[in-house]
């Protein structure tokens, strides 16, 4: 990836669920040959009153990792940006857009059944649900956001045992994940 944005940590944005469904539809179109099920807003962004980085993540959840490999095409025609680097390519096809510069939204593509896509979808619930343990986050990336500000990589790794925390909290066993090149 070229030069990269630094992490900026904002309040929360009620402008964010629509930002969401407007990609979510796009996405429902654009994958519709792939999807398993629908699109899902993930991510700080998709729990409101929690502050994030002003990007907002999307799961598409397909049937088919293998068979999906064949939307990238797809999805860099509609502006998404690939990232074939990523170190979980094994379980996921990571995208962003526009640019590492000026990120607005990350789509994660993900099989549908996968003990990932459950873990991302049961961090943004138990958080939506917890008011105190939204605060412990929220705290936890404010301070990260000064740390790491010129490191998003090393800034997603830190967040690393609250997330495992989280999970166990949900009744989830925390999936080994794999760290971003810092």
């Amino acid at each position: 990836m070229p030069a990269d944005q630094p992490v900026h940590v904002v309040a929360y944005d009620s402008a964010w669920p629509s930002r969401f469904a407007e990609q979510r539809d796009r996405l429902s179109t654009v994958l519709a040959p792939w999807l398993g099920a629908a699109v899902e807003h993930i991510g700080s962004t998709a729990v409101a009153g929690l502050p994030a980085k002003p990007v907002i993540d999307l799961l598409a959840p397909v049937r088919s990792l293998d068979e999906a490999q064949c939307a990238i095409p797809t999805l860099e025609a509609d502006g998404w940006l690939f990232w074939p680097e990523d170190p979980c390519r094994h379980y996921r096809l990571w995208f962003l857009r526009p640019r590492p510069d000026a990120r607005t939204h990350h789509l994660h593509v993900v099989e549908h059944l996968h003990p990932h896509a459950r873990a991302l979808l049961a961090f943004r619930d138990t958080l939506r649900a917890d008011p105190r343990l939204r605060e412990d986050y929220a705290e936890l990336k404010r301070r990260l956001a000064v740390e790491h500000r010129h490191n998003r990589n090393a800034y997603t790794n830190a967040k690393n045992d609250f997330v495992e925390q989280v999970l166990r909290s949900a009744g989830l066993q925390p999936l080994p994940r794999d760290l971003l090149p810092e």
